[in-house]
């Protein structure tokens, strides 16, 4: 599936998006095996209060399930304006 990053994610990992091979069923699955890759993941996922995820470009939160997706994106809150 396809993982994208958005703002400070994307300046924490250092990546805007790339390919990762999961068996992951939720995104807090995803998240905690995105965790233990590296320490830049770390950073990036360690407070889940201060991201927001889409799957295929519509909200959801971290416990929804993966199958079938296959675009998952990460960003911060936004805020209207």
């Amino acid at each position: 599936m396809e993982v994208l990053y958005f703002a400070w994610v994307r300046e924490r990992i250092g990546v805007p998006r790339e390919t990762v091979k999961t068996g992951a069923a939720t995104v807090a699955e995803l998240i905690d095996e995105l965790r233990g890759r590296e320490a830049r993941y770390e950073a990036a996922f360690a407070d889940l209060g201060a991201l927001r995820v889409a799957l295929d470009q519509e909200l959801a939160d971290f416990n929804a399930p993966l199958e079938g997706v296959r675009e998952v994106a990460f960003f911060p809150p936004m805020t209207g304006g």
